[in-house]
């Protein structure tokens, strides 16, 4: 086991690795940040933070040096720097789990080899693939393989033309095209894993999504009790064929009763922030726990939850001039939690804080914070 006052490395700057940041020190644990933007909500906080890109060479050099562990805040941290890293500490997740992870062409290949449910799709390399592509893909979703998130790099395409539109307007950039599913909801099971492969997952959560962009997550999610233990069970599964180590989150989609898998993301996940104010455990502290081989708590839910992402477009009036969101909205209600991320710049569609409300029944919980939502001008 890792021990308090060891420090570790969070690779990565925004608002999931400030909430690592501020879980570590809570331990006991001091931690370094590595992240390229000079003023990042995880380096604000952080006791010391390394301005520099994720692969350069002398910054991992001092990370390896001076820190006892790393791990990563999202996907897109390139797998050989973790891949360094885990040859002179322990490094969690491994560089092969989030080199999977982290292009939807290995991604949808492991899934698909694995043997675990996923709509139907194709590789796109070239606009052959396109035009060569079974006709049950349409209507579909092209997405880019790399880079792509919060409704970014997508496009609906309803047929094969629209597709050859959107892959060219994607710069010929390797992407994925699948069917596009009649949704009867989406979900997301956020698990911790040990090194010893023993699994502790949180209540499945329903998610609602704007743009592309999550938008509410409601827990308990509104689903049977045996889909609910399925996605459970998926997402295990997934987790050991990664041999993962940390907090893995997996998205599902519901279709007819049945759930796919979406995709996977090597890190705590926006859908789990409910567990800071929901559950005995959050995601963040159950992080800091797998990455120093102690023991994971068995997360209870103490409460029915509703969060509500505050995007950027909360800062701006119907003008489009700045100003701050009216915050008396919120805090004059009764079990409101509000987490600002210390962003310093809003922009359209940028993850500001969000805000979760919890209590006894979901329904009065959902409405209260529904309620809110619409007070505060979110569409």
């Amino acid at each position: 086991m890792i021990l308090p006052p060891a420090t570790l490395a969070m690779l990565g700057g925004g608002q999931l690795g400030r909430f690592f940041v501020s879980a570590a020190h809570e331990m006991g644990y001091a931690v370094w940040v590595l992240c390229p933007d000079a003023d990042s909500p995880a380096g604000r906080i952080a006791d010391r933070h390394l301005h520099a890109a994720y692969d350069d060479v002398h910054a991992l050099a001092e990370i390896a040096a001076h820190c006892t562990a790393a791990t990563t805040e999202f996907e897109n941290v390139p797998a050989a720097t973790l891949a360094y890293l885990e040859e002179k500490i322990p490094t969690h997740p491994s560089s092969n789990a989030v080199g999977i992870c982290q292009d939807r062409i290995t991604e949808k290949t492991f899934l698909l080899e694995n043997g675990f449910p996923h709509a139907l799709f194709a590789i796109v390399l070239n606009e052959t693939d396109i035009e060569s592509a079974c006709t049950d893909l349409f209507p579909g979703i092209l997405k880019v393989a790399r880079f792509g998130y919060d409704g970014k790099g997508q496009a609906v395409v309803e047929n094969r033309e629209a597709a050859l539109a959107a892959y060219r307007s994607f710069r010929g950039e390797p992407a994925v095209l699948e069917k596009r599913l009649a949704l009867d909801c989406e979900v997301s099971v956020v698990l911790a894993r040990d090194t010893q492969g023993q699994v502790q997952c949180f209540l499945v959560a329903e998610n609602w999504h704007t743009r592309g962009i999550l938008d509410v997550s409601i827990v308990p999610a509104r689903v049977t009790a045996a889909l609910a233990d399925e996605a459970r069970g998926i997402a295990g599964q997934i987790a050991a064929r990664l041999g993962y180590v940390g907090v893995l989150a997996v998205e599902f989609f519901v279709s007819s009763g049945r759930i796919f898998v979406n995709e996977m993301a090597p890190r705590p996940h926006n859908s789990g922030h409910y567990t800071l104010d929901a559950c005995t455990v959050s995601q963040y502290e159950q992080q800091v726990r797998a990455l120093c081989g102690l023991p994971l708590h068995n997360p209870h839910t103490h409460s029915a939850s509703t969060m509500v992402n505050l995007l950027g477009d909360c800062w701006f009036d119907a003008e489009g001039k700045t100003r701050e969101p009216d915050w008396n909205i919120l805090h004059v209600v009764p079990n409101l939690k509000l987490h600002l991320y210390g962003k310093l710049e809003a922009r359209s569609g940028r993850k500001m804080g969000h805000f979760t409300v919890i209590g006894d029944a979901l329904d009065n919980v959902l409405n209260v914070a529904l309620t809110v939502r619409r007070k505060l001008g979110i569409a």
